[in-house]
């Protein structure tokens, strides 16, 4: 996995594998409850158990081609997505956007970057 992450080639089929591996360990709320200063900002958030089944479907909506190399998905092939995912449009844009910036923060933290410097950057990491 390390190896794909530096040479950039950390693909939908590596991430939908890592989801099936946080699913294995159980309950979401009750694993992120465990790291430290966590489990009290949690204890009124309702996680859902399937909050991954639309992106799984969305995943699986793709082609081969399309998993290993997600800058082909145009605009024509995201529609196509939705559609067999029984999705919108948005929701493809959204997890297409959330995995670049997946992507993009892992390949970061393998180079050696500063990591927070760059989560600055981003709307949902900003001090307010």
């Amino acid at each position: 996995m390390q190896k794909k992450i530096a040479k950039n080639q950390f693909d939908f089929n590596d991430f939908i594998s890592q989801v099936k591996q946080i699913k294995k360990m159980g309950n979401i709320k009750e694993l992120a409850s465990m790291i430290p200063g966590v489990g009290k900002s949690l204890k009124n958030l309702d996680i859902d158990d399937d909050a991954f089944k639309g992106l799984e479907a969305i995943i699986q909506s793709m082609t081969p081609e399309e998993r290993e190399n997600p800058a082909i998905i145009n605009g024509s092939r995201r529609k196509r997505i939705a559609s067999g995912s029984g999705t919108n449009i948005q929701e493809v844009n959204r997890l297409i956007k959330q995995f670049d910036e997946t992507r993009r923060m892992m390949r970061m933290v393998q180079s050696g970057k500063n990591l927070a410097r760059s989560m600055g950057g981003m709307p949902q990491f900003r001090k307010h």
